[in-house]
């Protein structure tokens, strides 16, 4: 028998998807508005094993649109937080949080290999493409979002080849930089065609003297990185948007295991 809080999904899944998915792990590479809701779906859906990446501090202007952002949570470190959060809704799952960035150098300590999903919500286009060469070449199932800013429509998100998307900057300069690469793989990627303009008289402190990220700050081994003061631009970003994304990513891996072991 099911575990009663994943009771409902199994009676759509049936009980040997839903066994799998309990026995499944997944890494999430980027905990904000996107990859933050991925994993919360993920856990409330019955995953056994998940990790869960982000070198960065939640940051009062996170709190639009990223789950574990609250005026609580301000200044501790995002996975930590995220962690504690999964943790009151699934304590039997087992989730490693890590607190630092992921690079070609540090993409051996994340887990990856003994992972059966990777879930790409990673903004920096260097650390994203090192992430989706690294998994696919491991061999693992990849499912990467593109650009979620200046995004106010959720029904205009697609998924699809991430050769065959379109209409997405973010998704050009991915596209662009693995030809570069001599990448030729093939993953799913989550994208939509929308580019609302930015409002600029609503103004950002982010990356000004005036910005509300907590300081860069060392702890044990692993560094904070705090992102605004490195972005030329701050895009605007709706929670309706980046969460719509973080739930189609987690529920791509949710139907892959119904379609490996679901019968009948």
């Amino acid at each position: 028998m099911t575990n009663p809080k994943f009771q409902r999904l199994a009676l759509l899944t049936g009980l040997e998807a839903a066994d799998a998915l309990s026995r499944s792990k997944a890494v999430v590479f980027g905990l904000g508005g996107v990859g933050s809701w991925c994993a919360e779906a993920l856990i409330r859906s019955g995953l056994g094993r998940l990790g869960i990446v982000d070198s960065d501090r939640v940051c009062a202007t996170n709190i639009n649109r990223q789950a574990q952002a609250t005026s609580v949570t301000i200044g501790r470190f995002k996975a930590e937080v995220l962690r504690d959060r999964l943790a009151e809704i699934a304590p039997e799952a087992e989730i490693t949080p890590f607190n630092r960035v992921f690079s070609r150098e540090t993409a051996h300590t994340f887990g990856i290999e003994d992972a059966d999903y990777v879930i790409d919500a990673i903004d920096s286009l260097t650390h994203k493409l090192d992430l989706i060469e690294y998994a696919c070449s491991a061999g693992k199932t990849l499912f990467s979002s593109m650009g979620m800013a200046q995004k106010l429509d959720p029904t205009r998100l697609k998924t699809g080849d991430i050769w065959e998307t379109s209409g997405c900057p973010l998704a050009r300069l991915v596209r662009s930089g693995l030809r570069k690469r001599g990448f030729a793989g093939h993953f799913t990627a989550v994208y939509s065609p929308e580019r609302l303009p930015l409002h600029a008289e609503a103004g950002s402190s982010c990356g000004s003297a005036q910005c509300f990220c907590p300081a860069r700050t060392a702890c044990d081994e692993d560094e904070a990185v705090e992102w605004c003061h490195s972005k030329k631009i701050i895009n605007g970003s709706a929670v309706t948007v980046t969460a719509t994304a973080g739930m189609i990513l987690a529920g791509l891996v949710i139907q892959d295991v119904y379609g490996r072991y679901a019968h009948g």
